[in-house]
């Protein structure tokens, strides 16, 4: 695929229907005795090794979270519900949202100091954000930008653009943070089985998440 029709593709089947698949695969296992019993083991098990090396533990989810803010094929999701055990709901927001925003940042200089051929080899198909977005694009658009691509894209794409870095760090700071409030709340929900609060909790992001993709989609094509 190329073009808009990539970035179609990338925006509904990776964010929205990757979101929807993962939510769903997190209630059948919490609904299953046998299942969630293997996950509260595996947590134990990783726990443990987190209270051994606590500064050492903190510091590598610190940096998973990072990765997992630049690169397409890694993902920190399994680890949430390890941290929310050992650490709390507020800390671990804390690790993953500043965790979050060192990845972007980080993404956002590749991006800016070594140009959009190296961004383009990370990240696929971004030529069609970068021919529509410019340096001069509206805050309210970056924001919504964070929100309805997958996070390792923005940082590339706005660093390769020179877009303003405060203003990016800002957006970036107000976008991720409800997305590491709605995983933290979600990894509880499945610690505590409350399928309900799951349900509710991913219906409400989904939702915001298919909103944010359209409205991106509507922004982008019109220009």
């Amino acid at each position: 695929m190329h073009g808009a029709q990539a970035v179609r593709g990338g925006l509904s089947q990776r964010q929205l229907v990757g979101s929807a698949l993962l939510l769903l695969v997190a209630i059948v296992v919490a609904a299953s005795g046998p299942l969630h019993g293997a996950a509260e083991a595996a947590i134990g098990l990783v726990e443990g090794m987190i209270g051994q090396h606590p500064g050492w533990g903190a510091f590598a989810f610190l940096t998973l979270a990072a990765l997992s803010a630049m690169l397409a094929f890694f993902s920190i999701v399994a680890l949430i519900p390890v941290a929310t055990h050992h650490w709390g709901q507020a800390t671990t927001v804390a690790l993953l949202w500043v965790g979050w925003l060192a990845g972007g940042a980080m993404a956002y200089g590749v991006g800016r100091f070594l140009g959009s051929r190296v961004a383009r080899a990370l990240v696929p198909h971004i030529e069609y954000l970068e021919e529509r977005l410019t340096a001069r694009a509206p805050f309210w658009m970056i924001v919504l930008l964070q929100l309805a691509v997958p996070s390792e894209i923005p940082g590339y794409v706005l660093g390769s653009l020179r877009y303003r870095f405060p203003a990016y760090f800002l957006a970036l700071a107000l976008a991720e943070l409800p997305f590491a409030v709605g995983a933290v709340a979600l990894s509880s929900g499945f610690l505590d089985r409350r399928y309900g609060m799951m349900v509710l909790i991913g219906a409400v992001g989904l939702g915001a998440l298919a909103w944010a993709i359209q409205r991106l989609r509507r922004e982008l094509e019109a220009r």
